[in-house]
């Protein structure tokens, strides 16, 4: 086994996201996660709370960082991937995205570290899109 640190803390999540400004910045985020020992998250955009997960079933629950948001029943995917693209190009802040993906019915997104994809999910669980993370 790898010499990786077992577990992390929620003060180390919220120092490497504290970096992040934009969706430009996402790559560098996981990649910082990745050192931590984060094999994978999601992050429910209802209310932006997010679940980490590490080796061992280690998991660290981060807070709502937001008022409640209504997910859209019926999932727009052209809408998001538009939305998604400003977000990524910098040039919308993450309450607008969180707010924009909520509207296109985007319930949440999953981040697997090892494969460096993110999936966006609607509410009935289906895979509205799959992104490779660039690294």
């Amino acid at each position: 086994m790898k010499n990786q640190q077992r577990s992390f803390t929620a003060d180390q999540i919220k120092k490497a996201h504290s970096k992040v400004k934009s969706g430009a910045d996402f790559p560098t985020y996981i990649q910082n996660l990745k050192k931590l020992g984060v094999t994978h998250y999601k992050t429910f955009v209802s209310d932006g709370h997010t679940d980490y997960y590490g080796i061992n079933d280690y998991i660290v629950r981060a807070p709502a960082k937001y008022a409640s948001l209504t997910i859209a029943k019926i999932s727009n995917n052209k809408e998001f991937q538009t939305q998604l693209k400003a977000h990524q190009e910098g040039k919308t802040d993450y309450p607008t995205f969180c707010n924009d993906a909520s509207k296109s019915g985007i319930e949440k997104w999953v981040v697997l570290m090892e494969e460096m994809t993110c999936t966006y999910f609607d509410k009935a669980n289906n895979s509205i899109l799959v992104e490779q993370i660039p690294h």
